[in-house]
C-alpha cells in the first residue's frame, strides 16, 4: 500500500512538531515536509521532486496566510488536497474556504483520532464535512439561488449528474465506477468535465454547486 504523503504548514513550531511526530507514527503515513507559512511552503514545493497528497494548513500566519496559500495552491498545485486546521475556525468561514479550494476545515482542538479520519476521507474521496457543517454551508448559500441555466456546451449529461450525486455521497472513483458499471478512468473523465462545467476547484466545490442548485438533498449527504 502506498504511503499518504503529508505536508504541514503552521507558524507554531510546537504544533508542527507534535503533528509531525503523531502522523509519522501512523502506518502508511509520511510527513514529506513542514513549513512555517505559505511562502515557505511554496519555496519547498518548488524545490521538491515529490508533491504531498495532503496539506494540513493553518489560517493565520505571517508572510502568507492560509487563505492566500489555498488560492495559490489551487492555481499552481491543484493535486494537493488542503485540510484547513485552525484555531480561528468559524462556521461563517466554511462556504468561502470550500469555494476557495479547501477539502476540509476543522478546528485545532480536533482529536488525533478524528484528524486521522479526516485525512483518510479527504485522501480517498476528496472532501470531508463535519456533522454540523453541511447546514452551515447551506445557510451561507442563497436559498433563492436559481437552477443553472447552462448552454449546450455546459449542460450536465445524465451520466455526469449520476457521477456528481455519487461524488456528493463521498464515493471514491473506484466505488462510483463499480456502482455505475464503468471504469475508474471514465469516472475521472466525467469528474474533470464537472470541474470544467461548474467552475468548481475541487470536490468540495462540486458539493457546494450541487447543494446550491438543488441537485442533491443536503439531508442525504453521507458524513
Amino acid at each position: 500500500m502506498s504511503k499518504k504523503l503529508i505536508a504541514i504548514t503552521d507558524d507554531d513550531n510546537l504544533i508542527t512538531t507534535l503533528l509531525k511526530d503523531y502522523l509519522d507514527s501512523i502506518e502508511n503515513y509520511n510527513v514529506l515536509l513542514t513549513a512555517s507559512n505559505g511562502l515557505d511552503l511554496i519555496e519547498k514545493l518548488n524545490a521538491s521532486d515529490i508533491l504531498p497528497d495532503i496539506l494540513l494548513l493553518d489560517l493565520k500566519m505571517k508572510e502568507m496566510d492560509g487563505v492566500e496559500t489555498t488560492e495559490y495552491l489551487k492555481n499552481h498545485f491543484p493535486t494537493i488536497k488542503i485540510i484547513i486546521i485552525s484555531s480561528h475556525y468559524q462556521s461563517s468561514f466554511l462556504g468561502f474556504m470550500f469555494k476557495t479550494g479547501a477539502s476540509a476545515f476543522v478546528p485545532k482542538g480536533i482529536s488525533p483520532v478524528v484528524l486521522k479520519q479526516v485525512i483518510d476521507k479527504v485522501y480517498d474521496s476528496g472532501v470531508y464535512f463535519m456533522e454540523d457543517q453541511i447546514e452551515s454551508v447551506r445557510e451561507q448559500i442563497s436559498s433563492k439561488a436559481p437552477k443553472p441555466e447552462l448552454g449546450d456546451d455546459t449542460d450536465l449529461s445524465e451520466r455526469e449528474m449520476e457521477v456528481l450525486k455519487l461524488i456528493c455521497m463521498q464515493k471514491t472513483a473506484k466505488e462510483i465506477g463499480e456502482t455505475l458499471f464503468i471504469t475508474t478512468r471514465t469516472v475521472e473523465g466525467h469528474r474533470n468535465n464537472l470541474f470544467t462545467k461548474t467552475g468548481a476547484k475541487n470536490i468540495a466545490g462540486l458539493v457546494i454547486f450541487a447543494i446550491k442548485h438543488n441537485i442533491i438533498d443536503v439531508n442525504n449527504l453521507v458524513l
